[in-house]
């Protein structure tokens, strides 16, 4: 047992040395149906505050959607063009402790009973009231980005453990971005916008240098 805790350790960590934000992707190899499938399902499966799942995963995979995606995300434009798979990850908006979404989701996926809602209900408003998350519009959303963020991070690290090269991205205008989605109808009724960007695909070469860090020593505080 000890022996394969190691190893799986040693995966992980590897995994980590692996993993470095590609720049520039071989556009001839495509990841397989079935690995990423794999990928989504790490983002699905990934932990949220109050277990609220406040995202979308949108794959754009059509040309011409890139290439409307293009001038709205100058940072990604050569992950849009080379990349095998492309992700933004949307954040839902008005996460509130008593919105139609939050109830839904305890009573329809967390499968809680009729009477339980209410309790947890409260409970939510006050965790949420603690944190400042009710303040503005723009903190429940700032919220429920961090959110995305899990998800993401879990994405990246899935891909990673099967050799599967990434980018996270926020190079993009906000506004512009969301105008683009919306316009083609693919932010619902108003209930996400984007938060990050992602590119999955295959590096078209090595890094120039070796990943750098700061020492354990100098991030880690034990009190």
């Amino acid at each position: 047992m000890r022996t394969q805790t190691e190893q799986i350790k040693k995966q992980v960590l590897d995994a980590f040395q692996f993993r470095h934000a590609t720049k520039l992707y071989d556009e001839t190899k495509v990841i397989s149906d079935e690995d990423f499938a794999y990928i989504l399902e790490a983002g699905r499966l990934s932990p949220s505050s109050l277990g609220s799942e406040p995202w979308k995963f949108l794959v754009v995979q059509s040309p011409e959607m890139r290439d409307k995606l293009m001038p709205v995300c100058p940072g990604a434009v050569e992950k849009l063009r080379t990349a095998s798979h492309f992700i933004i990850l949307l954040a839902r908006k008005g996460v509130r402790y008593d919105s139609e979404y939050l109830i839904s989701q305890m009573k329809d996926i967390q499968q809680m009973p009729a009477g339980m809602i209410e309790t947890v209900s409260g409970h939510y408003k006050n965790f949420q009231e603690l944190n400042n998350i009710l303040d503005t519009e723009r903190s429940l959303l700032d919220w429920s980005s961090k959110q995305t963020y899990i998800a993401l991070g879990n994405m990246l690290t899935a891909a990673a453990m099967i050799g599967i090269d990434s980018t996270p991205m926020e190079g993009f205008s906000p506004v512009g971005l969301e105008k683009v989605l919306a316009d083609e109808g693919l932010l619902g009724d108003g209930e996400f916008t984007p938060s990050v960007l992602a590119a999955f695909g295959y590096r078209q070469a090595d890094p120039a240098r070796p990943k750098t860090r700061h020492s354990l020593e100098d991030v880690v505080e034990w009190v």
